[in-house]
């Protein structure tokens, strides 16, 4: 029996993992296509029709002078729903990222992100974030793929695809006379104006799918994580699990590039995990300390981008990054006082 296959413990029949995998992908993929596309489901604005009077409500009590329209004005209000569905998602990839030691896988599909975003725009898409999410699945699976069978080493698969895409963006984008327009800066450093109707329905699906495909893989991902041999003994798919992690993981990266932007993104889905790690004593309340310090940094970078007219992915990450360094530092001062006799 090859490495590919596992005998499914229920049924004792032999189980092709990443064929599998692979088709349950290409059935989340679809049905993310269909129900963003003009005339599919409209999960999005569905939601902000249901949150827009309690996030109306809330206006008056919001700081600041151009802060509370994100409460009162429908364009505003879909950047501020998108921001927080998707903060919630990264919260929860990003700590399962950090114990896996895949930190960068999504900062290299961010930029893979993009070279499908301009390929789009190159043909004249009306939904370059479609192309988007083509190119990041099936670079997540390649990467998986050549790092499972040892043909290259994670970092050294990311950082190919990490170049290469970004490079082929950028080239068609010039040889086809396109340039480096606003729309496109916005790809790069988030825009919350690139956020319509129709992005809105797509983030919304990709986070509902992506939340609860996580929540369903929870327990199997820790324990493929801890000790993946163990795992594979007790009758695990392993090697579906990691395959469909990262495809996860693409789809969620790709409803992030127009809040933070694809040179940005590791900003959001590393940094207030790794701030959670700091706190947290178990992964459960490292989930929690994420999710809170996402939410908190989401919150305060549109605030300050708003009221200073600063770009509003760039402020995010920077916010991220200070929370994470005040955190940082305040432990180990506290370390070095309860505990003097260590080496810090």
């Amino acid at each position: 029996m090859s490495e590919d296959t596992t005998i499914d413990p229920l049924t004792g029949q032999v189980q092709d993992l990443p064929v599998r995998a692979i088709g349950l992908t290409f059935s989340i993929v679809t049905t993310i296509v269909v129900v963003s596309m003009p005339g599919g489901m409209t999960i999005g604005t569905t939601i902000l029709g249901f949150v827009a009077p309690y996030l109306e409500r809330l206006a008056p009590f919001v700081p600041g002078e151009i802060f509370p329209y994100f409460f009162t004005m429908e364009m505003f209000q879909r950047a501020l729903l998108a921001a927080v569905m998707v903060t919630i998602v990264a919260g929860l990839l990003g700590s399962f990222l950090l114990i896996r030691n895949l930190a960068l896988i999504g900062d290299g599909l961010a930029h893979v992100s993009f070279g499908g975003v301009a390929i789009g725009l190159v043909l004249g898409a009306t939904s370059p974030m479609l192309y988007a999410l083509a190119f990041s699945v099936v670079s997540a699976i390649l990467i998986h793929e050549l790092q499972v069978r040892e043909i290259l080493t994670g970092d050294a698969s990311i950082a190919i695809f990490l170049t290469g895409m970004l490079a082929l963006g950028l080239v068609s984008l010039r040889v086809f006379g396109v340039g480096i327009t606003s729309d496109i800066e916005g790809y790069l450093f988030g825009s919350l104006l690139l956020i319509d109707n129709e992005s809105l329905d797509l983030i919304a699906t990709i986070s509902i799918i992506s939340l609860a495909l996580l929540l369903i893989l929870y327990r199997g991902l820790l324990s493929t994580t801890i000790d993946p041999l163990a795992a594979q003994v007790q009758g695990l798919p392993v090697r579906g699990i990691g395959l469909t992690f990262s495809i996860v993981t693409a789809i969620v990266v790709v409803s992030m590039v127009q809040v933070i932007g694809a040179l940005l993104v590791t900003a959001l889905l590393v940094t207030p995990a790794a701030t959670g790690q700091l706190i947290g004593r178990s992964f459960r309340s490292c989930v929690i300390w994420t999710q809170i310090i996402g939410l908190s940094t989401v919150m305060i970078g549109l605030y300050l981008s708003a009221e200073h007219d600063a770009g509003s992915g760039a402020m995010i990450a920077l916010v991220a990054a200070v929370i994470f360094g005040v955190v940082a530092i305040t432990k180990t001062l506290i370390l070095a006082v309860v505990k003097p006799g260590e080496n810090l």
